[in-house]
């Protein structure tokens, strides 16, 4: 009598285990999958019966591979790659460009410049699906699935594709009344007796540091700031400075239609605000030998769109 052999697990539910160890989550594997959290459990708990040995840890608050797991991840996950890579490829032979774009952007950039930009391309390359999350946080775009980011940033990282998109630049802007009611400040240093509202991010100091040129080099400056809101979105910041709470740090994109209507006003515009928001934005996408067509066209929409920059009144 033939021994009964373990049948050879599906090449879905291996390529299923190569995305659950990017993304180090069932959530996760699943949106990025289109699966259910359910269906990625199931199959993975199949993979394993079939392999005869645990690959996933999961507890309640991480995911992570066995040894076992992680030799089969590391022996799949270059042939998977070339597969996907092969069939973009091969898609990308097709006259109408087409296939998924997953595009993030911060809120306020995204809301009020990359949205306004998006039926033009998606009415020329309607067989493109385009996804666009707006988040604040800078996501790992290979742990969760994203073809494409728009940051604005000093430097972008070397493992990534890098298309710089505009200049931008960071300011502090407040309303008239404002200005009227407390005085407006003639050096940075003033700033610490004013109500300043300060963007929020891990990590940075209760303070705002500034530079400017002289003819003896560059002058820089770090004040102590403190005011009645932090956020860690330009749109709610402005709108505070709009109501006259404070003096606001913003970048341009955000500041430049009040300051376009007079609503803002630009203090101490003779002065760089220093380590927030970066002097360039760029479309990143994570290195890899090729570039779908998809997202090409979307970078090359984008760089068009975006290549008048946000300028200012007066510049």
């Amino acid at each position: 009598m033939r021994p009964m052999q373990t049948p050879a697990p599906a090449f879905a539910d291996l390529h299923l285990l190569t995305v659950l160890a990017q993304t180090r989550s069932y959530t996760q594997a699943a949106r990025r999958l289109g699966l259910s959290k359910a269906t990625v459990s199931l199959r993975i708990g199949e993979l394993e019966r079939a392999a005869g040995v645990p690959l996933v840890r999961r507890t309640t608050r991480s995911v992570s591979l066995t040894p076992a797991g992680q030799q089969l991840v590391e022996d799949t996950q270059g042939p998977f790659e070339r597969i996907e890579h092969s069939f973009a490829s091969v898609r990308d032979l097709a006259g109408t460009p087409r296939g998924r774009v997953r595009l993030t952007a911060p809120v306020a950039l995204g809301r009020q410049h990359l949205a306004p930009t998006l039926p033009a391309f998606m009415r020329r390359y309607p067989d493109i699906r385009l996804e666009l999350h707006l988040d604040d946080r800078f996501v790992n775009l290979a742990q969760e699935g994203f073809d494409l980011a728009v940051r604005h940033t000093q430097v972008p990282p070397d493992s990534y594709v890098a298309w710089p998109l505009c200049g931008s630049r960071s300011l502090l802007a407040a309303s008239s009344a404002y200005l009227r009611g407390r005085g407006t400040p003639a050096h940075p240093s003033e700033l610490a007796q004013h109500a300043c509202l300060a963007y929020l991010r891990d990590g940075t100091s209760q303070g705002w540091s500034f530079e400017r040129d002289t003819r003896r080099g560059p002058e820089r400056v770090l004040v102590p700031i403190a005011g009645p809101l932090k956020a860690n979105n330009s749109e709610v910041l402005r709108e505070a400075a709009l109501a006259g709470l404070g003096i606001a740090l913003l970048p341009d994109f955000s500041a430049a239609p009040g300051l376009a209507s007079g609503e803002l006003v630009q203090v101490l515009p003779q002065w760089k605000p220093l380590g927030f928001f970066g002097e360039r934005l760029y479309a990143l996408r994570p290195g890899s030998p090729r570039v779908p067509r998809a997202v090409q066209l979307l970078v090359d929409h984008l760089r068009q769109a975006l290549a008048p920059g946000f300028p200012l009144p007066g510049r």
